[in-house]
């Protein structure tokens, strides 16, 4: 019993001693893992710490440079709300006016040929388009068989006459020996007389019938009327023309050219004879020196524009009947030049805005003048000392305050596009150049 009691305690002892080694082996474990964990703890916080300093260290520069931008932009929040406007300051210059037109080019002078005479079936035709021909040469023949027939006829009848005429005058030479002697009476020699008289007129008759004979045959031949140009040919070997077969040849006399301008009322208007022109033709960019050598006196009622003419010497590259656009010397004329984004219209007229006193936006009505390719010339409103709102007029409102900025020009003539106005100044021509709109500031 006693020993039973010894072995049970000693078991229950042994276990015990056992469970208190799995205790510590188990608390030994949980207490490695906790130390493990902090120090993987402490190790990520050193590290974002290190990071944030060098991130913070990197980033004060220009952290500086940050602020001082926002206090900038602090400081000008006030003039925020104040738009900023870029003007010119025009001035006023010489300004060759040009007026620009297109028109058709033509014979200056052009020359429709056609049967003069009878007609008949054409036998050759000696010239081609193009060809350069004088004055009275022949340039189509026409079949002449049955008019040489008639002319050799009309010649056979003058020797009839002539000899009718050579009978009567031996006859009457007779007569006149015979009537001293009285065999013959004054009557007789009378009516001799007369009968020599009608076979001499006869004689006159058939060789003037004869010579008309001739011209009709010559006419038969088409000729060139006068030096120039053969343009256009209309007629081939074979055809059968007459008088109203109509225009068999066209020509250009002298091979002189011209262009027909069409231009408004206005512009006609300004224009004289004599005046120089600059004419391009489509397709080529050659430019050829023309003048104007006529205007015309009429308007067309239903297109309103008249035409001017401008004389062209002959060249290969003008042709009749193409297109060609020209650019018109009409006078000259002090004005500033201003460029089309500064002028606004609206149903009271043309106007600009102007930066007046203490920077505010005032409307200014003006007049235009010429419109060119560097601009519109300004004839009423403007002196060319004006500030002007160059661009974005639309968007401003007489009596708001802006911030202006003056656009400087890329010369130093201080005029807009033209030179400044003095009594030696030679006029600016104002061509199809890219305007230059901006004075100095």
């Amino acid at each position: 019993m006693d020993q039973e009691t010894t072995f049970t305690a000693d078991k229950t002892a042994e276990t015990a001693h056992k469970t208190a080694d799995a205790d510590g082996v188990f608390l030994d474990e949980e207490t490695g893992t906790g130390r493990s964990r902090r120090f993987w703890v402490i190790g990520i916080v050193l590290i974002l710490a290190v990071l944030a300093a060098a991130g913070y260290f990197m980033t004060r520069g220009g952290g500086d440079a940050a602020g001082e931008e926002a206090v900038a932009a602090e400081g000008e929040a006030g003039d925020g709300q104040i738009p900023t406007v870029t003007v010119v300051i025009p001035g006023s210059g010489n300004i060759a006016r040009m007026i620009s037109a297109t028109g058709t080019l033509a014979a200056r002078r052009e020359m429709p040929v056609g049967v003069a005479g009878e007609g008949g079936q054409v036998a050759r035709v000696l010239v081609e388009p193009g060809s350069w021909v004088r004055q009275g040469q022949v340039l189509a023949t026409i079949d002449q068989s049955v008019q040489s027939q008639q002319a050799n006829s009309a010649a056979a009848q003058i020797s009839v006459a002539q000899a009718d005429a050579e009978l009567a005058q031996s006859e009457l030479d007779r007569a006149l020996k015979l009537v001293e002697r009285g065999f013959i009476s004054k009557a007789d020699i009378d009516r001799k007389t007369a009968t020599r008289d009608a076979a001499r007129a006869r004689v006159n008759v058939a060789r003037a019938q004869l010579n008309e004979l001739r011209a009709r045959t010559r006419r038969l031949n088409i000729t060139a009327p006068a030096a120039g140009l053969v343009l256009e040919r209309n007629v081939e070997p074979g055809q059968v023309v007459s008088a109203g077969s109509g225009v068999l040849f066209r020509m250009a006399k002298g091979g002189e050219m011209e262009l027909r301008a069409q231009l408004s009322e206005d512009d006609l208007s300004r224009l004289s004879t004599g005046v120089s022109a600059k004419v391009t033709p489509v397709g080529s960019e050659k430019v050829f020196d023309g003048q104007v050598w006529q205007i015309a006196p009429v308007i067309n009622p239903q297109t309103r524009q008249g035409i001017a003419r401008i004389a062209l010497p002959y060249d290969a590259a003008l042709r009749p009947g193409g297109f060609a656009s020209a650019n018109i010397a009409s006078g000259s004329s002090v004005a500033p030049l201003l460029p089309e984004s500064a002028v606004q219209s609206d149903d009271e007229g043309a106007y600009v805005y102007i930066v007046g006193k203490d920077n505010k936006i005032e409307r200014r009505d003006v007049g235009t003048g010429v419109v060119t390719a560097d601009g519109i010339a300004i004839n009423s409103g403007l002196d060319g000392s004006e500030r002007i709102v160059l661009y974005a007029a639309g968007f401003l409102n007489p009596g708001e305050t802006v911030k202006p900025v003056v656009k400087k020009a890329e010369n130093d003539a201080g005029a807009t596009g033209a030179e400044p106005a003095n009594d030696n100044a030679k006029p600016a021509t104002i061509d199809n150049t890219e305007a230059q709109a901006e004075p100095a500031g």
